[in-house]
């Protein structure tokens, strides 16, 4: 099993509800108001006023089959949406409960 990490602009929220939805992913725990900076470009989400926009966050592990497919359709989002950033990360599950 595998643990994935997405950071991503508020406004993708609906976008990436509806890709773990369509891939019929059912686990995931949201940390709703993330705050970040991208590593490469784009502005700082840290609900200040200097830099009002925020990010959120999710966690979901998933299958090793599906972790491609899943980095694939979030890649799409992201390359759709280049000024609000998206970002996963993947990591191996050792064990769960």
């Amino acid at each position: 099993m595998k643990a994935i990490f997405i950071a991503y602009d508020q406004a993708h929220h609906e976008n990436v509800c509806d890709v773990i939805d369509r891939m019929n992913i059912r686990g995931y725990t949201l940390f709703d108001q993330t705050k970040g900076a991208g590593s490469k470009t784009g502005d700082p989400h840290l609900g200040s006023h200097a830099w009002p926009s925020m990010n959120s966050s999710m966690l979901i592990v998933v299958e090793d089959s599906l972790v491609d497919t899943l980095l694939e359709r979030l890649h799409t989002l992201d390359v759709d949406n280049q000024m609000l950033g998206l970002r996963a990360f993947v990591w191996d599950v050792e064990k769960s409960i």
